[in-house]
C-alpha cells in the first residue's frame, strides 16, 4: 500500500508542476489544478511536510517494512520525490519553479489562446 501512495504522490507532484498543459484543452481543470499548484508552492516554499509522506510511512510500518528495499518504485520514483541532500534553497526554487511554469501555461490558456481565437 506504501508503494500505490508513492505512485499517487508522484502522479499529484507531475499534476502539479505540469497539468497546465490541460487547460489548454479542458479550462475546467482550473478548478482543480489552481488549488493543487497553491498547495505544492505552499508546501515547497515552507519546507512543510506533505501529509501523503506520514501516510506512506505508516502503510510501509503497517506492513512490517523498515526500509525501502530496492524494488522499481524505490529505486526509480522515490529519489525523483524525495532527493538525498536536498536543502531549503532548492526547495525554494522548486516552488519557484512551479509558480513561474504554469503562470506560462494559465497565461496561455486563458490570454493567448482567447486573444487568438477572438480575432
Amino acid at each position: 500500500m506504501g508503494n500505490v501512495v508513492v505512485v499517487f504522490h508522484l502522479v499529484f507532484v507531475l499534476f502539479v508542476v505540469f497539468g497546465g498543459v490541460l487547460l489548454v484543452r479542458w479550462r475546467r481543470v482550473v478548478w482543480v489544478h489552481a488549488p493543487s499548484v497553491i498547495w505544492g508552492i505552499v508546501v515547497e516554499s515552507t519546507g512543510y511536510i506533505c501529509p501523503l509522506t506520514p501516510i506512506e510511512n505508516l502503510f510501509r510500518e503497517l506492513g512490517g517494512e523498515l526500509g525501502y528495499r530496492g524494488d522499481f518504485l524505490e529505486q526509480y520514483i522515490l529519489p525523483i520525490l524525495y532527493p538525498i541532500g536536498l536543502t531549503r534553497g532548492d526547495q525554494l526554487v522548486l516552488g519557484m519553479f512551479v509558480f513561474v511554469i504554469n503562470i506560462v501555461f494559465y497565461w496561455y490558456a486563458f490570454i493567448y489562446k482567447k486573444r487568438i481565437y477572438s480575432h
